[in-house]
């Protein structure tokens, strides 16, 4: 391992640590048993298909970049960290930042899929966190279609020439944001307001939610900025051969 490389893991260890020690509180994403079983099979099945293209990605990118493994994995583990805080939000769910808007912006939203799957069977298996049952809804949500949103704010911002921060700052936020909105819609679908229906009852989950999750997204836009600073800095040459950073490899 390279003194670069060991840089990288000090300075990303230490970003984790300061902003991943939370108590512990009894909260989750969609937790274990909370959705009927038709709407469990049902995100499940929709997940598959984004799966497999993820699994295909990540098989050429790690292919054709043996380096980008130590990143990847640290993408993971940012992931795994950041997620895993736990702030009571409403019953059934909680808030916490996401953590796959970095990986969304340097590898792309398909391998995405395939970590943010793995680090939400970690979290259900080993801190309670989520669950076995519920794991293709937060699946959807959290590895899927937060990582989508993230990749496309940033790609059109560069195209709109914003700084490259002010762009990862923006993918980060909102692909935040629109985890939350979508675990919401997912809630509202499972659960309709006797009063309103799903339209009713989607707004007062978003309600809640974006009580604790809008500064939770800015927070983590704020710490993924960081990250890239940090990666830049120590970890130019992986993420030049990646196509992040403009440059020649020095061999």
């Amino acid at each position: 391992m390279t003194k670069h490389q060991i840089r990288v893991i000090k300075i990303i260890s230490l970003i984790v640590l300061t902003f991943g020690i939370a108590p512990p509180v009894n909260a989750m994403h969609i937790m274990e048993g909370y959705l009927p079983v038709k709407y469990c099979v049902a995100w499940g099945l929709l997940c598959i298909p984004f799966l497999l293209v993820g699994y295909f990605s990540m098989k050429k990118t790690v292919s054709e970049n043996r380096k980008a493994l130590l990143i990847l994995a640290m993408v993971g583990a940012y992931a795994f960290v950041l997620s895993a805080l736990k702030i009571p939000s409403v019953t059934g769910s909680s808030s916490h930042p996401t953590g796959t808007g970095l990986g969304a912006i340097l590898f792309g939203p398909s391998v995405m899929s395939i970590i943010g799957l793995i680090v939400l069977l970690f979290q259900a298996i080993l801190l309670a966190h989520g669950g076995l049952t519920t794991l293709g809804a937060n699946t959807f949500s959290m590895a899927i279609a937060g990582p989508f949103i993230s990749f496309v704010i940033y790609k059109i911002a560069i195209k709109l020439k914003s700084p490259k921060l002010v762009a990862v700052f923006m993918a980060a936020s909102l692909g935040d944001l629109v985890t939350y909105c979508v675990t919401s819609m997912q809630l509202a679908i499972a659960y309709p307001s006797e009063v309103g229906g799903f339209s009713a009852s989607l707004f007062k989950f978003l309600g809640i939610f974006a009580i604790t999750q809008i500064p939770l997204a800015v927070i983590e836009g704020i710490i993924t900025v960081l990250v890239i600073m940090a990666l830049e800095s120590y970890a130019k040459p992986e993420l030049i051969e990646l196509g992040f950073v403009k440059g020649e490899i020095t061999k």
